[in-house]
């Protein structure tokens, strides 16, 4: 599985614990300060493809909420290692470009 900038907030909004596909979606929104464009279509496929990536799975909601709520998602082990693995490869790439150095400039001296 590609992971996209969708993919890697959804598997932050659920890095926290089980939660249902709104509140999910809701989480992404907030996260990401806007500059995820979440439908509810592209969210849906996306999770879809987490569950079959094996990175996400259904899980029952708390005892006291309301059934009309819908499935409630969980990260699996192999989720949370992915996002971990993300955490790091992301932690690099910011360390690379912390360590550029200013471009010269052209006639100064």
């Amino acid at each position: 599985m590609d992971i996209s900038k969708l993919d890697i907030y959804l598997l932050l909004a659920l890095g926290d614990g089980a939660a249902h596909g709104y509140a999910v979606m809701q989480a992404i929104r907030e996260r990401s300060a806007g500059t995820v464009r979440v439908s509810t279509g592209s969210f849906y496929r996306r999770l879809s493809a987490a569950i079959k990536a094996g990175l996400v799975e259904e899980t029952s909601g708390p005892k006291s909420d309301d059934p009309r709520r819908g499935a409630y998602y969980r990260l699996t082990p192999v989720g949370r290692r992915v996002l971990v693995e993300e955490r790091d490869r992301l932690a690099a790439l910011i360390a690379a470009v912390d360590g550029l150095r200013p471009a010269s400039r052209r006639g100064r001296a």
